[in-house]
């Protein structure tokens, strides 16, 4: 927790411009967001209602002055999305009580993008992780996991990014994307301390799952998702930072996120 306030601390005077000269090598970085745009264009679950954005008043007013405002309606679970523990896991978190701690934090990144590239039915494995570790030493507890499959440079390319472009019911059964295998989620549970995990396809389940089961794992010890992020192939495989603030629906099952990864000057 205190390693945890400390980054937030950095990170916050390197906002502000007050670091000092001598420390200054420390606050070097680049910000990547890893946000796609809503718009209409932006990809949600076949059932669920897309994006729609309407210009409420745009021009000069009777008064003289220029003046824009406009109002959308979306689903929760859409676009760059987190998805919150109540979304799959009875009496837990709903968006609005998820703890800030959870949802900023050091930076793990998992690239499976050469596997599932070659199969759109992938699950992302314990052996994945155990691989990643090897060379980068164990996941560190609170660690926030980002899971590179490669697919979000079909966005928003529906057919490519999820496997088909049908909307409504019977197109849930034709989708195709990587996901995350319950085994490797209940080992994340059980052997790792996670604070959130999040890759760059609609689901943390993959395509084809019935039962969500990464989903339930993941939500009944309070693990938040991440879904549908960008720009993961940006990110280094770990010493990174990431920011992940969702609209804070009282609640909420989940809900539209802004999450960004500061990536220091390596040494």
């Amino acid at each position: 927790m205190k390693s945890r306030l400390y980054i937030t601390i950095v990170i916050l005077i390197f906002l502000i411009g007050c670091a000092p000269d001598k420390n200054k090598n420390l606050f070097e970085g680049k910000w990547i967001d890893l946000t796609h745009e809503f718009s209409e264009e932006t990809i949600y679950w076949p059932t669920a209602e897309t994006f729609k954005f309407d210009t409420v008043f745009a021009g000069i007013t009777d008064s003289g002055f220029y003046y824009t405002a406009f109002q959308y309606c979306s689903a929760e679970h859409g676009g760059t999305h987190l998805d919150a523990p109540i979304h799959f896991a009875e009496n837990r978190q709903h968006v609005n009580e998820i703890p800030i701690e959870r949802l900023i934090g050091k930076l793990a990144v998992v690239d499976v993008s050469d596997k599932a590239l070659k199969n759109r039915d992938y699950l992302v494995s314990i052996d994945d992780f155990e691989k990643w570790e090897r060379i980068h030493g164990k996941l560190e507890d609170e660690i926030i996991i980002l899971i590179n499959t490669g697919y979000a440079k079909f966005w928003p390319d529906r057919e490519a990014y999820m496997g088909t472009a049908e909307l409504g019911q019977q197109a849930v059964a034709k989708l195709h994307f990587p996901g995350l295998d319950p085994k490797a989620a209940e080992w994340l549970v059980k052997e790792r301390n996670i604070s959130a995990i999040g890759l760059d396809t609609p689901s943390i389940d993959y395509g084809q799952s019935t039962l969500f089961e990464a989903h339930q794992i993941l939500f009944e010890q309070n693990i938040p998702a991440f879904e549908n992020v960008a720009r993961i192939n940006e990110l280094p495989s770990k010493g990174a930072y990431v920011f992940a603030l969702p609209m804070k629906i009282k609640g909420g099952s989940g809900g539209p996120l802004r999450i960004v990864a500061f990536v220091p000057v390596s040494d």
